[in-house]
């Protein structure tokens, strides 16, 4: 039996509802992990999205960020609803950490929208920094379950320039600067493995395309979107799908669902 667990930042479940609905119904990932909800937990639309056969948590925040996940199948423990390691309460909705009862054993995932960190340098990169570093943190102590284990998600990072469809006029972004790179290129020396540059690796294959400027028609994409692998999920992985016709639809997220299928 095999286990698909996808990412997908919808940037407004209200706004792509019927796009969601229609992606989920026909895709059917068994686990799915939303990013930029962009609504309260009381006003996300659950009863549409449980009549397809989902059991549903989610971190919502008025108007920006929040997560979710979405699962065929019972979720058994909701273990964190904000990133470890935080001073205080977390002001923003970003993290969401589950074990799965999957058929073939409890599967734990995250579904992960970190910070983007423009403008850089300044206040908001360095929140993107620190919080990458207690995303590290997080994830070394995760590791040490030995289970299968999903990080999945906006990272807000594009790893190569072979990520993002011209390096130049992304130079001094935050998404694209050494640090960053450098941060999660440490996730994986953890011990996590890519799973798209794992299976595919292939240059110049995007995950989100601008509203602007013809960035969709033009393809001037970027790779951010990613699912990093425990050792024992690299294990079972089998395929990685970006579904980049689901941003040619109307009124479509500027980023589309990647999907990873799992042998159980």
């Amino acid at each position: 039996m095999t286990l698909s667990i996808a990412t997908w930042n919808v940037n407004s479940i209200k706004a792509r509802l019927p796009n969601v609905l229609e992606w989920l119904g026909e895709a059917k990932p068994d686990i799915a992990c939303l990013q930029e909800i962009k609504c309260q937990d009381e006003g996300f639309p659950r009863e549409e999205i449980e009549r397809l056969g989902y059991n549903i948590e989610t971190v919502g925040q008025k108007s920006y960020n929040g997560v979710a996940l979405l699962s065929r199948f019972p979720i058994e423990e909701v273990a964190e609803r904000a990133l470890p390691g935080g001073n205080g309460e977390e002001e923003q909705a970003r993290y969401i950490e589950a074990v799965i009862s999957a058929p073939g054993g409890p599967v734990r995932v995250a579904s992960i929208y970190l910070p983007n960190g423009n403008p850089a340098p300044g206040p908001k990169y360095d929140y993107k920094l620190e919080w990458m570093a207690r995303l590290h943190a997080h994830a070394a102590k995760l590791l040490a379950y030995e289970e299968p284990l999903v990080l999945a998600g906006d990272y807000n990072v594009i790893p190569r320039d072979s990520d993002v469809h011209d390096p130049a006029a992304w130079e001094g972004d935050a998404l694209i600067l050494p640090q960053t790179r450098d941060a999660f290129f440490a996730l994986q020396w953890l011990g996590f493995t890519e799973a798209f540059q794992h299976l595919d690796g292939r240059a110049h294959q995007y995950t989100f395309w601008d509203y602007q400027a013809g960035a969709w028609q033009k393809n001037n994409g970027i790779r951010i979107d990613h699912l990093l692998c425990s050792p024992q999920a690299a294990d079972r992985l089998k395929s990685i799908e970006i579904h980049k016709d689901v941003r040619g639809k109307e009124k479509a997220s500027d980023h589309v669902p990647v999907v990873g299928t799992f042998d159980l």
